[in-house]
């Protein structure tokens, strides 16, 4: 019987199952090969190396939470927008996957928080974008350039989740994220 064709997505998901065995800096490409059922040829169809594969898992994982935490019902814009933060924001520190690079491997999302925007967050930015211009047609949210109001949301999501622990004496996550909510509204209102 011919063996059923392996595709990205099961080579990501072989991927995740490394990171949160051995942590990233320890997976490599013969390891998510092996788990994946295929040959690292295969593998390397598809990313150059190890690097570039985890950049993808990780955007994988942030589109999932996004999907997951979209909703389409609300008063307006703003209310979408923040409620939609606030799940996602809440997603991704509860996020196994997430917990797990920072907890072993940090350094590995420093080039998206001190040096460039990754695909994930230049996605998130888009959508935003797009949120904040329903959100000035509706007048539920300020004047301002889009871009400048979503690069700062941007900020502020990025800083709540990757620093929650920093605060988790006086926020646990579930307040955290709700005062998360309360800036952003407080931000985006006119």
């Amino acid at each position: 019987m011919p063996q059923k064709r392996k595709s990205s997505a099961d080579i990501l998901a072989a991927a995740r199952d490394c990171v949160l065995a051995y942590g990233a800096q320890r997976t490599t490409l013969t390891e998510v090969a092996r788990r994946a059922g295929v040959s690292r040829p295969t593998v390397y169809n598809h990313w150059p190396d190890v690097r570039a594969l985890l950049a993808d898992l990780i955007t994988s994982e942030m589109a999932a939470i996004a999907a997951e935490a979209a909703v389409d019902v609300g008063d307006n814009a703003r209310d979408r927008l923040v409620r939609q933060a606030v799940r996602a924001a809440a997603a991704a520190i509860a996020n196994p996957l997430m917990t797990k690079i920072l907890d072993s491997d940090p350094e590995l999302l420093l080039p998206y928080v001190f040096y460039r925007l990754g695909a994930s967050q230049l996605a998130l930015l888009r959508a935003l974008e797009v949120d904040i211009v329903a959100g000035q047609i509706d007048g539920s949210i300020r004047d301002g350039k889009p871009a400048a109001l979503a690069r700062m949301l941007l900020l502020a999501a990025q800083s709540t989740v990757l620093s929650h622990r920093v605060v988790a004496d006086q926020l646990a996550a579930p307040q955290l994220v709700e005062e998360f909510g309360r800036l952003m509204d407080g931000y985006l209102t006119p």
